[in-house]
């Protein structure tokens, strides 16, 4: 037997040689507070802009598909009696007064078509034929009709003659200075904006002008004009003011 006295092997002895080795840490930085604030209020405000844009986009497309529709959408050989303006002229944000002496911004009348007329109070045999033919127009519509306002834009402060009342009802009548009028309205060459009806979108853009002093054949072909621009923007359901 042998009298070796070697001791046992300490814990230190047990330890794997890797273990002296030295332990590599990985530290990461916690974002701070205000970082994870403006981050998330990054995202909203974006979120918030997407959701904006399509709303506008959904308002906007009865009109676009419309134009789109109208103008490029069409078979060859298809007459277009009314003039496109170009480029659009929006409602201006001028005060027209209502009969009742109540003050109303243009801009107040988007939300449908408008079939516009433009005269002084006193309306003369002229004046009467355009208010006629735009009352005729709307009718013609049929179940369409109530897409469409009758606007009439008096262009001074003369009383308004009592037999104009009957024919008057239903459209809108407003009082606007003759020279904002001016600015808005163009008229063809060698006419005033009297002789014209004029097409006003949902929008508020004034979009179509209809030829100087129309006469009853006239107005068959408007109301194609007026057919095809109601047709081709059916989604907008706004009827009625």
């Amino acid at each position: 037997m042998s009298g070796s006295n070697s001791s046992p092997p300490t814990a230190a002895h047990a330890l794997p040689a890797a273990a002296d080795e030295p332990l590599g840490l990985t530290v990461h930085s916690m974002p701070s507070p205000r970082q994870a604030l403006a981050g998330a209020e990054a995202r909203r405000t974006l979120q918030g802009r997407w959701k904006m844009l399509f709303v506008l986009l959904c308002c906007a497309a009865p009109v676009i598909a419309s134009y789109f529709t109208y103008y490029v959408v069409r078979p060859e050989g298809r007459s277009v009696y009314g003039e496109l303006i170009d480029p659009q002229r929006p409602l201006p944000g001028i005060e027209a007064i209502e009969p009742d002496g109540k003050v109303l911004r243009l801009p107040a009348l988007k939300g449908q078509w408008l079939l516009v007329a433009v005269a002084g109070a006193a309306c003369d045999a002229l004046c009467e034929q355009q208010l006629y033919l735009q009352r005729q127009l709307r009718e013609s519509l049929g179940r369409e009709k109530d897409r469409l306002d009758r606007v009439w834009l008096v262009s001074d402060d003369q009383p308004l003659p009592e037999r104009l009342a009957q024919g008057l009802r239903g459209a809108t009548v407003l009082r606007v200075p003759a020279a904002e009028l001016q600015k808005w309205l163009p008229a063809s060459a060698g006419h005033d904006v009297s002789e014209h009806l004029f097409v006003v979108d949902p929008l508020g853009n004034l979009m179509m002008r209809f030829p100087a002093r129309m006469d009853a054949a006239g107005a068959s072909r408007g109301k194609r004009d007026l057919d095809r621009l109601l047709r081709a923007s059916s989604s907008w359901d706004e009827a009625g003011r």
